[in-house]
C-alpha cells in the first residue's frame, strides 16, 4: 500500500498537510509531496476536498524473497543496560537461524549512544554479529528517531526475520516499523518456529492447534508465529508468506537465554544513521520513574500469586505479607485482575506475563489452561487451594488441600522459624 497524489487534481490547498500526524506531506511549490514518514494511514485521502490524493496497491511487484536474509533481534536496552528479554530473544533468533540454514546467522541490533560496550554481552549470549547505530540523537528512546534508523538499516541490509521483545517499546515501534516496510507483524507471540517438525511437535502438546494440512517433510522455511487469541482460549499459528521481512513481538519469559560463553565475540556493523532533530516530534525535557508500585515478575525468583479463592481484595494483603516473608513478588490470576482486586501489572498467564522463577506459590488459583501456560514452566510450583479437583494440582509439584487462610500464616510462622534456626546456627559458628 502506498498514498499518491494525483498532481492534475491537487490545489495546493494544505488540508492535507493539516490533516497528516506524521508530518509525511511537504510542499512542492503547489504540488503536495508524500515523505518517507508516511504510515499510509489515509487521514489525508479523507481530508482531501479534490480527491487528489488516493491509497494504491504501489507497482513495485512481488517481492524478491530470496533478497532477504539473516535473523535480526533488537537489543533493547535502556540506560546502558540490556533488557533480559533481549538476551532471549537472541538466543531464540540463534535456533532459529541454524534451523533457516547453516549460512544464516543471528545479528543482533543495538540503537543508543555510547553503546557499543554491549555487543561483548549479545556475543557471550548468542549473537554472530551486532549491527550498531549510534548518535546523540537516540540517548534515549524516542518513537520517530528509532523507528526512522531501524527502517533505514532494515531496507538496506535486509534481514529476513526481525523480531522485538513484547515490552512497551517494543510494541510501541515495531508496528510503526512495518507499517513502513508494508510487511506484516505477528503481536504478543509466545512460539516461533522455522521447520513444519518443529511446529509440529510442539503442536502435539497444545490441542488447539490444527496440523492436519502440514507434512512433516516441507522444506517450507517461513516464520511460524504462535500466539494466543480469543482472549486465550485458543492459540493462532501466523505466517508472512509474501513480504519481508517477517516480524514479531515476542512476550518476555518465555524463551530460555542461552548459557552464556565467556568472551565470545562477533562482527560489529556500524551504521551511520541519516537522522536530524527535525525528524524527532518529540523532546524529551526529563525522564521521571513511576512512583506507583512497580512489578517485575518476569526477573522474579519467587512469585507468590492469589486468585478468586481469596474471596475478594482484601485477601491481597496477606498474599503480600506471605511475598514479602519469603522475598518474593505478587503475582494474580486473570479473574483477580477481572474482578478489581489487584493491577493487571500483577497478572500471570496469557493474556498477562509469562514467568518462570525457581518457586511459584498459586494460592486460591483453579488452574485455568490460560493460567497454567502462563506459569508451567516454573522450577517448583506449590499449589494451596480448598478443592482438591482444582486443575492446579495437575502441574503443580506440592499440593496442600486446605483453606488458604489456615495454610499461608502457619508457612509464615514456619518461616520464620527457620530463619531463627538459620541466625542461631550461624552464631554458633562464630563462637
Amino acid at each position: 500500500m502506498a498514498i499518491h497524489v494525483i498532481g492534475e487534481k491537487c490545489r495546493g490547498c494544505k488540508l492535507c498537510i493539516k490533516a497528516c500526524p506524521f508530518e509525511a506531506i511537504d510542499m512542492d511549490g503547489k504540488l503536495a509531496v508524500i515523505n518517507e514518514k508516511c504510515t499510509v494511514c489515509g487521514q489525508c485521502v479523507a481530508v482531501c476536498p479534490f480527491d487528489a490524493i488516493e491509497k494504491t496497491q504501489g507497482d513495485e511487484g512481488p517481492v524478491d524473497l530470496s533478497a532477504y536474509k539473516n535473523v535480526w533481534v533488537y537489543a533493547e536496552q535502556r540506560n546502558g543496560k540490556m533488557m533480559n528479554v533481549a538476551l532471549e530473544l537472541i538466543g531464540e533468533g540463534r535456533r532459529l537461524s541454524r534451523e533457516i540454514s547453516d549460512d544464516t546467522k543471528v545479528y543482533a541490533l543495538l540503537v543508543g549512544e555510547n553503546i557499543e560496550n554491549l555487543a561483548r554481552e549479545c556475543f557471550e549470549f548468542g549473537a554472530d554479529g551486532v549491527y550498531l547505530i549510534e548518535d546523540p540523537l537516540l540517548k534515549n528512546f524516542t518513537t520517530d528517531g528509532y523507528a526512522k534508523v531501524i527502517t533505514g538499516a532494515i531496507r538496506e541490509y535486509k534481514p529476513e526475520i526481525v523480531v522485538f521483545g513484547a515490552t512497551h517499546i517494543g510494541r510501541d515501534l515495531a508496528p510503526r516499523i512495518a507499517a513502513r516496510l508494508n510487511t506484516g507483524l505477528t503481536a504478543d507471540c509466545t512460539r516461533l518456529d522455522v521447520k513444519v517438525s518443529s511446529y509440529i511437535e510442539y503442536a502435539k502438546k497444545n490441542t488447539t492447534l490444527d496440523t492436519s494440512t502440514l507434512d512433516p517433510a516441507s522444506d517450507d522455511k517461513g516464520l511460524k508465529q504462535t500466539r494466543p487469541a480469543f482472549g486465550g482460549n485458543l492459540m493462532a499459528t501466523i505466517i508472512c508468506p509474501k513480504t519481508r521481512p517477517q516480524m514479531a513481538t515476542v512476550r518476555p519469559g518465555v524463551m530460555t537465554k542461552r548459557e552464556r560463553e565467556e568472551g565470545a565475540a562477533g562482527e560489529i556493523v556500524r551504521i551511520k544513521p541519516v537522522i536530524a532533530g527535525s525528524d524527532i516530534r518529540t523532546r524529551i525535557l526529563e525522564i521521571v520513574k513511576s512512583a506507583k508500585e512497580i512489578v517485575s515478575l518476569t526477573d522474579a525468583e519467587i512469585i507468590c500469586s492469589g486468585g478468586r479463592g481469596l474471596g475478594d481484595a482484601s485477601g491481597f494483603k496477606l498474599i503480600k505479607e506471605f511475598a514479602a516473608k519469603v522475598g518474593g513478588v505478587v503475582g494474580s490470576s486473570r479473574a483477580a485482575v477481572d474482578a478489581g482486586w489487584i493491577d493487571h501489572s500483577h497478572q500471570v498467564g496469557q493474556t498477562g506475563t509469562t514467568v518462570k522463577p525457581k518457586i511459584y506459590f498459586a494460592c486460591g488459583i483453579s488452574g485455568a489452561i490460560q493460567h497454567l501456560a502462563g506459569m508451567q514452566d516454573s522450577g517448583i510450583i506449590v499449589a494451596i487451594n480448598s478443592d482438591p479437583d482444582a486443575p492446579i494440582f495437575e502441574v503443580a509439584d506440592y499440593g496442600i488441600v486446605d483453606d488458604l487462610y489456615k495454610v499461608i500464616p502457619q508457612i509464615i510462622s514456619e518461616w520464620d522459624k527457620a530463619d531463627e534456626l538459620f541466625e542461631e546456627s550461624l552464631y554458633r559458628r562464630a563462637q
